[in-house]
């Protein structure tokens, strides 16, 4: 058996209270923060902001698309403005007025989104949105930066506020284990490689990272070396990184909570058919809507679990 790398795990915390504590440090920090929230302040921990800034803080209501209007004016004025709603309204609900009035003249925004993916639980499929990414990625102009645990998403909060330009950031509900050093440097479009391997390369994003680092410590154990990847910055795309990896594993497995349609799993597609081809295994949600249940019972029925990254490391393997 080989040796399995332990990661120390800090407790466990949801990202979007990351995203909460973020906020209110970067708005100490510099005055032209302004939040914006769609009538979730609870849900995306934005509370503690609204009561230190409460002349920073603007609620919309349940305008969605108001929210990204009145955020896009706010950059002309030097703002730098925060919105936060569900993923499901911060992008689907609004893509329109994203698209025109923020990608297309390069506002500064930042477009945080909680609630993403399926671990939203019982809220049912109308509010788990899986097309995010894509949807995201697709825009010119705009930054895509998926977290993975706690302390990461409070990093990234903070590092968006100096980044110059619209930003999309995906953070979730459920509370995930914390393995991110409170004080690690976060380099948006900069992979974090967290366990070196040679025989098949793990690239994860948000709550999968976590998920790819047990898959790596149980492929361990059967003596397969499992190289894991947390590629936070979905765009731009640390492809230094991918081809870097895949040239000395020559396989890889892409692990996302989103559909496998257009998320991280075809970013790195891309990247490996201009440059090295070599056999890809996806871990997402294939195809489908979610439906209710807990985030736990949702991960294992539509195939986004640890189980599901050790059998497509397998096969990639087994492809090779």
């Amino acid at each position: 058996m080989m040796e399995t790398m332990e990661f120390e795990v800090l407790g466990k915390k949801d990202t979007r209270s990351g995203f909460g504590e973020g906020l209110l440090e970067i708005g100490k920090q510099n005055k032209d923060v302004v939040a914006l929230c769609a009538d979730l302040t609870g849900s995306l921990k934005m509370n503690a902001f609204q009561n230190e800034f409460p002349e920073r803080f603007f609620q919309a209501g349940i305008a969605e698309a108001n929210m990204m209007g009145m955020a896009a004016g706010m950059t002309i004025g030097g703002k730098i403005p925060f919105t936060g709603t569900f993923a499901n309204f911060s992008t689907g609900r609004v893509y329109d007025q994203i698209r025109q009035s923020i990608a297309y003249s390069n506002k500064n925004v930042k477009i945080c989104a909680s609630h993403a993916g399926l671990t939203l639980g019982e809220d049912g499929a109308t509010h788990q949105i899986l097309e995010d990414i894509g949807m995201m990625k697709m825009l010119p102009n705009m930054t895509v930066i998926v977290p993975a645990d706690f302390n990461q998403t409070k990093q990234a909060t903070m590092a968006i506020a100096a980044y110059e330009g619209p930003v999309y950031l995906r953070f979730g509900r459920p509370s995930v284990p914390i393995f991110v050093k409170p004080d690690a440097n976060f380099q948006i479009g900069k992979a974090d490689v967290l366990m070196e391997g040679s025989d098949v390369t793990i690239i994860a994003c948000g709550h999968l990272v976590w998920k790819s680092i047990e898959a790596a410590q149980e492929l361990a154990k059967k003596g397969i070396s499992a190289e894991v990847i947390n590629m936070h910055t979905i765009k731009p795309l640390d492809e230094q990184a991918v081809l870097q990896s895949v040239a000395k594993t020559k396989c890889v497995v892409t692990a996302e909570e989103h559909m496998i349609n257009g998320g991280l799993g075809d970013s790195i597609a891309q990247v490996l058919t201009r440059n090295h081809p070599a056999p890809q295994e996806y871990v997402g949600v294939n195809d489908s809507f979610g439906e209710s249940g807990t985030p736990a019972e949702l991960m294992t029925k539509y195939g986004i679990d640890t189980p599901d990254v050790i059998a497509a490391a397998e096969r990639a393997i087994q492809r090779k």
